[in-house]
């Protein structure tokens, strides 16, 4: 496990987690609530960040910046579907309801944090999310855009799918190049690769796995759920770590103003 103090200033880094605001019972109260799989947290604490939850609000760019205030990375999660009119298509039938409080948020916090060059982390539905936000389209039923299902194979069990790393990208620095088994549950997938990311794995199907910002923006989007291998926290980790340089930059910047 890694160490707590991973900022040089003796701070670990604070890793803001966007979240699910779903219906949930407990005890008497039937409710909606803010909800993310401690898996997510359990892996950025592990990697030796602190983890703040950040469920959807009411957006405005004063809202994203007071939150992004106190971080210093920032992870999108995984969850429901994009709402395909945000990339211009035709929603179907097996797109799930639109959540347009979570996308609203989600992109108002990631749009802030590029303004700041904060470093990102997007899982999954947080791919997705990145690649519309930087003008790209998904497929929105890979088993009618590749004929298979080999994506999510229902009931709560994560499928094992092997990508292929791109060598030389910033994946591969954290992973290593060539083939890597990976967990996927996800029925949409890239389709049009959005402005300035760079694709740095794929599956053997061709479909985009993982990609990059363009130049030295830390920005690193999987479709894949590492947060369900507690056996590999490297991408958790390559993010503390760049979190923490964004830290020190931070104070830095502050105390020489």
């Amino acid at each position: 496990m890694a160490s707590n103090d991973s900022d040089v200033g003796g701070r670990a880094p604070v890793i803001g987690l966007t979240t699910y605001l779903e219906q949930a019972k407990q005890g008497v109260w039937d409710v909606r609530a803010a909800f993310l799989p401690q898996q997510y947290f359990d892996s950025v604490t592990a990697a030796g960040g602190i983890a703040v939850l950040l469920p959807p609000q009411p957006v405005g760019d004063a809202a994203a910046a007071a939150v992004l205030d106190g971080l210093d990375g920032l992870i999108l999660t995984g969850g429901m579907d994009v709402q395909p009119e945000l990339y211009g298509a035709e929603r179907h039938p097996l797109t799930d309801p639109a959540r347009p409080d979570r996308d609203e948020w989600e992109l108002a916090l990631f749009r802030a944090a590029e303004a700041r060059r904060m470093p990102v982390l997007a899982i999954c539905r947080g791919l997705q999310l990145v690649n519309v936000a930087r003008g790209g389209t998904l497929h929105q039923h890979l088993p009618e855009a590749l004929g298979t299902e080999r994506y999510r194979i229902g009931g709560g069990v994560f499928a094992t799918n092997t990508v292929e790393v791109v060598a030389e990208s910033r994946l591969a620095g954290l992973l290593g190049e060539g083939a890597l088994d990976v967990h996927s549950y996800h029925h949409q997938g890239i389709d049009r690769l959005g402005d300035g990311l760079v694709a740095t794995a794929a599956t053997d199907d061709g479909l985009v796995q993982a990609f990059e910002s363009e130049g030295d923006q830390y920005l690193v989007g999987v479709q894949w759920h590492p947060e369900e291998n507690r056996e590999d926290r490297r991408l958790f980790a390559g993010l503390v770590a760049e979190a923490s340089v964004y830290a020190a930059a931070k104070r830095h910047s502050a105390v020489s103003a």
